[in-house]
């Protein structure tokens, strides 16, 4: 079995209308649907070719909370990560659930409040290719209240190592983080002035950032921030969906 601790295996698109939803993320980043059964009414899934990585559910109508990306980090005992997150701190707010045939996982909130879910897959994916591939989440971003303290957290339960850090100035420190021949992301100090509470960004890899970026407002979502230029000869943009949940694209030459 692949070395799955820490990595990120799935992510979830926790949408107030799902068919709006993949109409939207096919027409920015191309890509394509499958949907499966096994929970007794489908579940619609995004795939990047044939590829399947995520899926995307619709929001209970009082959930109390915009929609989100959620990502899933595996682990190889869930039921461990998720106590051990319970000792330091976190919230749990769906607690070992298993899906026959697919897997085990916990929804948790960290300390700071940002949300993610402990993963152990029966299948793992294959490891992820440190060469970003078109159409992938290459980049997972923590915009925390306090970095210290959440590294402390995630690298207690996920054995996550420091690589890089980016001094901004004023706005702190970019601590880069990864495992054992991957580079995964990074954490940053949420500042007052940014909208909403403590969570995760996901980048996604996109051929043409400007095609994507025009495709992203010319389909009802919005931009926040760029396209910008960022170290090492890359560019991003963070945008929000039509139903409020925010994702980014990523370049790179």
């Amino acid at each position: 079995m692949p070395d799955i601790r820490g990595r990120f295996v799935w992510y979830e698109n926790l949408t107030k209308d799902v068919d709006a939803a993949i109409a939207f993320y096919r027409a920015v980043v191309g890509w394509n649907t499958q949907s499966w059964d096994g929970l007794g009414e489908p579940y619609h899934m995004f795939a990047n070719g044939d590829t399947v990585f995520a899926g995307v559910m619709k929001m209970p109508p009082d959930a109390g909370m915009p929609p989100y990306w959620m990502g899933y980090i595996g682990t190889p005992d869930v039921k461990a990560t998720t106590a051990r997150a319970e000792e330091l701190g976190a919230k749990v707010w769906v607690k070992l659930m298993e899906i026959p045939t697919v897997g085990t996982f916990s929804v948790i909130q960290d300390p700071q409040g940002a949300s993610f879910a402990a993963y152990t897959p029966l299948n793992p994916p294959p490891p992820a290719s440190q060469e970003p591939v078109f159409g992938t989440v290459v980049w997972h971003e923590l915009i925390t209240t306090d970095p210290d303290a959440a590294w402390a957290f995630y690298s207690d339960l996920f054995g996550w190592q420091k690589t890089n850090s980016l001094d901004m100035g004023p706005a702190g420190l970019y601590q880069m983080f990864g495992v054992p021949g991957l580079e995964l992301g990074g954490i940053y100090k949420k500042t007052d002035d940014m909208p909403g509470p403590p969570q995760w960004l996901y980048y996604v890899h996109v051929a043409d950032l400007d095609a994507a970026v025009a495709s992203t407002k010319a389909n009802g979502g919005s931009v926040l921030v760029g396209p910008m230029d960022i170290p090492g000869g890359g560019r991003i943009a963070i945008c929000m969906d039509p139903q409020g949940a925010p994702f980014a694209l990523h370049w790179r030459a």
